[in-house]
């Protein structure tokens, strides 16, 4: 069974942490991972492009010229898609469905091969006591310095994930505006969000959250 150091919000040692095997020792599948990135932001586009159809174009429906004796083809009003200013054919409508989709155990593998891969990289820690922390971004700020010395890293370089066991709101309030920190509940937690999120760093409290949202079947 994985383990890892349990840090204090000091950004002490307080012992070590057992992390469940078919999340933190899972095969790393890279192809799954990209799918299952690709699905997400794929997932996140909305059709906005529209163009009108003749029928939508504003003006006149007068005969664009009369039927015969022209020597040119029959047409109607002037809106029809050859014509310049006309409707638009086989344009995009507004209603696309770009939606792709993935099995829920092809989803689980994916985050568990994510999480893997960000644990044997040596870019996860569990921490404790940090929803005691004052709801105060300065203090937040300064936890986040002291958990960051374990990679090195200044504040002006921080790409940091905080994954919360649930939406608490004092933490939210107190992370969510320091630059390069992001925040994740471990019940909603996917593999782009682990992947794009830089170094992990998650609560005590949220490894229980895993086991129990992903494990439970």
């Amino acid at each position: 069974m994985p383990k890892a150091d349990l840090l204090t919000i000091t950004g002490r040692k307080s012992g070590k942490i057992d992390l469940p095997k078919e999340i933190f020792a899972a095969e790393v599948n890279e192809k799954l991972m990209a799918q299952a990135i690709r699905v997400y932001l794929v997932n996140q586009r909305r059709a906005k492009a529209k163009v009108k159809t003749r029928g939508e174009v504003r003006g006149s429906r007068r005969k664009i010229w009369r039927q015969k004796g022209t020597g040119r083809a029959r047409h109607g009003d002037r809106y029809a898609p050859i014509f310049v200013g006309g409707g638009r054919a086989h344009g995009p409508t507004g209603v696309q469905n770009y939606r792709l989709k993935m099995s829920k155990k092809m989803r689980r593998a994916a985050l568990f091969s994510a999480l893997t891969s960000k644990l044997k990289d040596g870019e996860v820690l569990v921490v404790k006591g940090l929803e005691e922390v004052e709801p105060k971004t300065k203090e937040m700020v300064g936890v986040l310095q002291k958990l960051s010395k374990n990679w090195n890293l200044e504040p002006e370089t921080w790409n940091l994930t905080i994954i919360l066991p649930e939406a608490i709101d004092n933490l939210i309030r107190t992370a969510r505006n320091i630059k390069g920190v992001s925040l994740a509940q471990a019940n909603l937690l996917n593999t782009y969000q682990v992947l794009n999120g830089g170094k992990l760093i998650l609560m005590k409290e949220s490894v229980d959250k895993l086991k129990e949202t992903f494990l439970k079947e």
